[in-house]
């Protein structure tokens, strides 16, 4: 089966002014804890960029890679602070390469949204445009001074041109969904009162010296994006303003033109999570079960797993979380109309994040002008092979997404997988197989275990072998069905 001509759009070369992507279709910004404490990268990592390379999509944005120890959001993800990361990030995009896919550095720094910094950052303050914490996790902040923000942007362009070194396609600023650059960038976390707050112009003084920064680093011949959120919608939270309007992203989108940017990657929010991205559930027993990780983080973090942990107190987290969202809130393609306005005010290339996972609704979005290419993120989750299932004339995967958000909560302790049981008829080994299938090939050539583990002592009787059991287990409130091994003689 071949792929619908509606539909070819989707694969059609996109060239931005350096470079050339096979087709319409970026893995966006996503990623689990598989590196080294210290912010090396191993080859867990690599096997799972891999898995969407081979699956097929033009490019890969890598996941926040943090520019200094200070802006780390989480442990265990790898960073680009110093020179000695860049044989790691060398070997990973040789590895990506390999499948002519592209491979884009995200380059970040948390600021306030530090959910877990980590050891190295416990006598600091998270660094922000403002002193005031957050009011979701309630994580603390202090506001950088003029010195700090002149070594972070210098951060920023040392890590582009680490990214360089090593041979990767491009880098991205992450400028969106509540980190550092963000809480500059927003009318509705920045409260400065120097040159870097205030007017638009000022807001964005931050993100355009970074830019800028970058190019002197990298020069005019290598691809540079900036993500930014188009609206911030940052009143989710009582008493919170409202944030940037799209009108002010798009004022921002122009001095980000002016300065050098290749291409805007357009998401939403002014936080993250955020009901706007990813928009979809938010699954209350699995943040019963991982949200604990964050509880000595933030001065909030106890009130919401006290909601998260009681039923009773579920409906009232739900009512506030939720509270502003139409009932016919769409999920996929959610910025489609934001990316539109802003691809309308500038020059370069737009491209678009939110829930993409139908062919014909990608191609209308690119065919009608909204944006060049789309960003996907956890429908490539639940079906790495995506792009390729659209290349043989499918619209829409068998097993499609169900945007359940398990696999966002889950990442906070355990590898990002998904993780919706029902997407795996209640076998909750085959489950566990996949989420660790990214351990493996090992470069020890060890072999994945059967079942990922969920093995029985052995059996004095002889080997192993395994057999399904009929009966069936609760599991709050659903059901798994168990793989039970029992020992028994070949014959």
């Amino acid at each position: 089966m071949k792929q619908n001509n509606a539909n070819e759009v989707i694969f059609q070369e996109l060239k931005f002014r350096s470079l050339t992507v096979k087709n319409r279709i970026f893995r966006s910004s996503i990623s689990g804890r598989f590196d080294n404490y210290d912010g090396s990268g191993t080859y867990v990592r690599i096997n799972w960029e891999e898995k969407f390379a081979a699956g097929g999509v033009g490019a890969i944005i890598s996941s926040y890679v943090p520019v200094h120890t200070r802006g780390r959001i989480l442990p265990n993800y790898a960073m680009i602070h110093h020179d000695g990361t860049i044989p790691f990030w060398t070997a990973l995009g040789e590895r990506i390469h390999r499948h002519d896919c592209k491979y884009i550095l995200q380059l970040s720094h948390s600021g306030r949204q530090q959910d877990v910094g980590g050891v190295e950052n416990l006598p600091f303050e998270a660094q922000s445009a403002t002193s005031r914490k957050d009011r979701f996790h309630g994580f603390p902040s202090r506001a950088m001074t003029k010195d700090e923000i002149k070594y972070t942007i210098q951060c920023f362009a040392d890590g582009a041109r680490r990214a360089k070194a090593a041979g990767l396609d491009g880098v991205e600023t992450h400028s969106a969904n509540g980190y550092l650059i963000n809480q500059f960038l927003s009318s509705g976390i920045n409260d400065r009162k120097d040159e870097y707050g205030g007017s638009v112009e000022n807001r964005a003084r931050f993100l355009v010296e970074i830019i800028r920064a970058i190019r002197r680093a990298v020069g005019d011949d290598f691809h540079v994006q900036a993500k930014i959120g188009a609206v911030d919608y940052n009143d989710v939270l009582p008493f919170e303003r409202r944030g940037n309007t799209l009108e002010d992203s798009i004022a921002i989108c122009q001095m980000l033109e002016e300065a050098g940017v290749d291409a805007i990657h357009v998401s939403t929010g002014s936080m993250f999570p955020h009901p706007r991205n990813p928009a979809g559930d938010f699954p209350l027993d699995d943040a019963r079960r991982w949200y604990d990780g964050l509880l000595s983080s933030g001065t909030h973090t106890m009130r919401n797993y006290l909601m998260f942990r009681y039923r009773l107190l579920r409906p009232l987290f739900r009512r506030m979380w939720f509270r502003h969202l139409p009932a016919t809130t769409r999920i996929e393609g959610i910025s489609v109309e934001e990316a539109r306005a802003i691809k309308q005010h500038v020059k370069v290339p737009v491209m678009v994040t939110g829930g993409f996972q139908t062919a014909s609704v990608i191609a209308e979005t690119i065919r009608s002008g909204a944006s060049d290419a789309v960003t996907i993120a956890r429908p490539l989750i639940a079906n790495n092979d995506l792009v390729k299932m659209f290349a043989r004339g499918l619209d829409r995967p068998p097993n499609p997404c169900t945007y359940c958000n398990k696999c966002l909560l889950n990442v906070l302790e355990n590898p990002l997988a998904c993780y919706d049981l029902d997407r795996y008829e209640g076998d909750y080994a085959r489950m566990m197989e996949n989420a660790m299938s990214v351990f493996y090939p090992s470069p020890f050539n060890t072999k994945p275990p059967p079942h990922a583990g969920l093995v029985a002592p052995e059996s004095p009787d002889g080997p192993l072998v395994p057999i399904e059991a009929g009966d069936r287990a609760a599991v709050d409130g659903g059901t798994l069905r168990c793989t039970y091994y029992r020992g028994e003689r070949h014959e």
